[in-house]
């Protein structure tokens, strides 16, 4: 095992909440030879440096190893699995409960660069990109997140982004969000889960909810200090969307554990 050496590989306490979540070797086959804690400080040194896969130091495993490593995870499903184990605990750290019962929603536009894959143009914020859409809770951690191009309306890809979390997530009770949320269509969507939708227009921003309206804003801000989120460097918006899990696996482990 290699020791740490970067700032942001993880301690062996973040590790010992990491460690039973990452799947074990498939039976059958050689052993596994790769030390799996270098994998994962691998993706987060990229992360955070925003280094491209083939340009990883050379005491992490090889780039293919580490690249197969994050793509597999994405697909069984290993990445929400670990923000889910991490969510509750980061709460309790923080004094909470450990389910939020209010959330936020809201979205920011960033530009993406020569890769291809979909972007659209943002009129009002004259971005060519893509648009993050990010739902928190009152402490700022993400609970949800997703990529769309950036001339998607905020309601209908609010409508995405909530579809499903009802069951997921059984005690939040309200939705708060921007004017550019207001819609008859996701007002009914969120009443089919029990949630109430609250909008706040920019004239009632001086009233009491403007504590929480600058939250979302802030978590939005989060991912920039990671180089490889500054702007959407990917050709799919499934590898962003997992980029941002990450970043927030990151920030909760800082929380729970600080390194």
């Amino acid at each position: 095992m290699r020791s740490p050496y970067y700032p942001s590989d993880l301690t062996d306490a973040q590790w010992a909440l990491v460690g039973p979540h990452i799947p074990s070797a498939k039976f059958g086959g050689r052993p596994r030879t790769t030390d799996l804690r270098a994998v994962l400080d691998a993706i987060i040194d990229l992360l955070r440096t925003g280094c491209q896969w083939r340009q990883l130091p050379n005491d992490f495993p090889h780039w293919p190893t580490v690249h197969g490593c994050f793509r597999g995870w994405r697909m069984s499903g290993v990445w929400p699995l670990l923000h889910r184990a991490l969510y509750p605990r980061a709460r309790l750290a923080a004094g909470r409960k450990p389910d939020p019962t209010v959330v936020i929603m809201d979205g920011q536009s960033v530009k993406t660069a020569g890769q291809g894959g979909v972007r659209g143009f943002d009129g009002h914020k004259r971005v060519n990109g893509r648009k993050r859409h990010a739902l928190v809770d009152i402490l700022g951690l993400p609970i949800a997140n997703r990529v769309e191009p950036a001339n998607m309306s905020d309601r209908r890809a609010g409508g995405r982004l909530l579809a499903g979390l009802a069951p997921l997530w059984p005690t939040i009770r309200t939705v708060i969000a921007d004017a550019g949320h207001d819609s008859r269509k996701l007002t009914r969507q969120l009443r089919g889960g029990g949630w109430t939708l609250k909008i706040v227009k920019r004239r009632q921003r001086a009233f009491k909810v403007v504590g929480l309206t600058w939250i979302v804003g802030r978590s939005l801000a989060w991912p920039g200090f990671n180089r490889r989120l500054s702007n959407d460097y990917e050709r799919y918006v499934q590898t962003s969307e997992t980029l941002l899990d990450i970043a927030a696996i990151h920030l909760m482990l800082n929380r729970v554990s600080p390194e």
